[in-house]
């Protein structure tokens, strides 16, 4: 099916476009990590989720990151957990309470569990990193971890979007590190806009390039996808269907107090260059916004992110003209991959070693991911929620979710609606009945109650 026709919004700029540059690399982690290595003292990491990309995780940290090692996996199937540590050339053991896996992880051995709190209570672990993508169950997880007083390294962008402000509010509260993952796009921009920041220049768009969309794939879609790679194939529905992109420019956006500029963000078919957007952009609406997250589809280089900003000072925008930045208002730099899992060791160290998150709302939400019907559904659909066959995610500004009593995508699994809905049409909570007893959804009562205006 075609891609939804979407506006594609340009602005004439004064100015020629400048060349972009990537983010410097990660340098301080090594030395770490080269030195832990050395006295004996690898950070000892605990895992929930063992599907493709933590399979991946745990594969690059045994056999390419000394000072490290994956002290303890869980996984709701234990054969998963077993194939992730099998793949890595590892052998494990099994164990089942808090005190049998402190034992395994005190005499290095790695340890496989069914139950992520028993890990979580078990002695021993430096950090957890969560690779579940589910809310619910990511919700307890990650609550748990932070009562425990473990740091906790997040590539759930699907909680982190839905109540990742709370837990970062309750993480700072009890002392603890909850960071977003280097290498997934959030963070990649994170570290951009921070070198961006340091240069003096001042962000106005963090933007994301996909190399499609569709709001209207579904899991029959793209299962000759998924299958061919080997991954879920209601996360791969979720990347094509935009309700991925939302979420993570939404945690973005939390992040560095940017908004969107419109629901769904601008979303511009572009298949030039990233560095040709500094003139897409009306940089005095760009300030009024204070900052926007964005993302383009087409563009190279690709899969990567950019950031466009100004800055204020005449001396230093003619040094930038020199270094073939251009002559502004504003200013090209992307980061052209995002290498995922490679990069979450990064992470790891920072958080551990150095109390430093990669990507952490400070406050209150700024924007939301809204569940969107994908096809008109009928009175007491029970909803499929991320990635299925009935919604789609757009992103939206938190105060008017709030004042339109709009329903988040990462509440919408499960809950039953209470009248037809046409296609394309945004739910709210006032469509739906919620499932009973959920911890997603009386956090994010606390949320809102929190950062209550």
């Amino acid at each position: 099916m075609a891609r939804t026709p979407r506006e594609r919004l340009v602005r004439a700029a004064p100015a020629p476009v400048g060349r972009g540059f990537g983010r410097p690399p990660m340098i301080i982690v090594d030395t770490v990590l080269r030195r832990r290595a050395q006295e004996g003292r690898p950070i000892r990491v605990g895992m929930v989720g063992a599907g493709y990309m933590g399979r991946g995780l745990v594969r690059h940290i045994s056999t390419s990151v000394a000072g490290m090692r994956v002290a303890a996996i869980s996984n709701r199937h234990a054969a998963n957990a077993e194939r992730a540590y099998a793949e890595a050339g590892l052998a494990h053991v099994r164990a089942d309470t808090a005190g049998a896996i402190s034992a395994a992880v005190a005499g290095g051995r790695p340890v496989v569990t069914e139950d992520a709190f028993a890990l979580i209570a078990a002695e021993g672990i430096d950090c957890l990193v969560d690779v579940t993508g589910a809310v619910e169950f990511g919700a307890r997880v990650t609550v748990a971890a932070i009562e425990r007083g473990l740091p906790v390294v997040t590539m759930n962008a699907e909680l982190d979007c839905t109540v990742g402000p709370l837990l970062a509010h309750r993480a700072r509260t009890a002392g603890v590190v909850l960071t977003g993952a280097d290498g997934d796009q959030p963070a990649v921009q994170a570290n951009l806009l921070r070198f961006v920041r340091s240069l003096g220049v001042s962000p106005l768009v963090a933007g994301n390039v996909k190399g499609f969309q569709d709001e209207y794939r579904t899991p029959t879609t793209q299962q000759p996808f998924a299958k061919r790679w080997g991954q879920n194939v209601r996360m791969i529905t979720s990347f094509t269907d935009g309700t991925k992109v939302s979420f993570e420019q939404a945690i973005v956006a939390n992040a560095f107090g940017f908004t969107v500029p419109r629901r769904g963000m601008y979303g511009r078919d572009h298949t030039g260059h990233v560095d040709e957007l500094t003139g897409m952009y009306d940089v005095d609406e760009l300030r009024e916004f204070g900052g926007i997250v964005d993302y383009v589809v087409g563009a190279k280089p690709a899969p990567g992110v950019y950031v466009l900003g100004t800055h204020d000072d005449p001396a230093q925008r003619q040094y930038l003209e020199l270094y073939k930045l251009g002559r502004g208002p504003l200013y090209s730099f992307y980061t052209p991959y995002h290498l995922c899992h490679f990069e979450v060791p990064h992470t790891v160290v920072r958080a551990v070693d150095f109390g430093d998150a990669a990507l952490t709302p400070p406050a209150g939400p700024r924007v939301d991911v809204v569940a969107t019907a994908k096809r008109d559904l009928p009175a007491g659909t029970v909803l499929d929620g991320i990635g299925g066959y009935d919604s789609y995610g757009v992103a939206e500004s938190h105060a008017v979710t709030r004042a339109d009593g709009l329903l988040p995508m990462g509440i919408s699994e499960g809950c039953v609606l209470r009248r037809a809905v046409a296609r394309d049409t945004v739910l709210g909570y006032a469509d739906v009945s919620l499932p009973p007893g959920r911890l997603v959804d009386a956090l994010r009562v606390e949320q809102d109650n929190l950062f209550a205006v």
